[in-house]
């Protein structure tokens, strides 16, 4: 039972995903990631409730549904 080259090509392509994943070491401080993230949350949380206004009858018609299961 030989595997070829296989386990070769499994850490090739695990060091491919590594390398594309979330690096932590963007040069940035905690204090300025902080704000990074607290500004894309903001604009998220704003769109979100712009969102909400168009389409508030669906949201209230998905919560009618879950308060009668507990």
């Amino acid at each position: 039972m030989t595997r070829g080259n296989q386990r070769d090509r499994d850490r090739e392509r695990s060091q491919a995903r590594k390398t594309q994943s979330k690096n932590k070491d963007d040069g940035l401080t905690p204090e300025q990631r902080r704000e990074r993230d607290k500004k894309a949350l903001e604009e998220k949380i704003s769109k979100k409730v712009g969102q909400g206004a168009t389409g508030e009858g669906s949201n209230a018609a998905n919560n009618s549904k879950g308060a009668g299961k507990k």
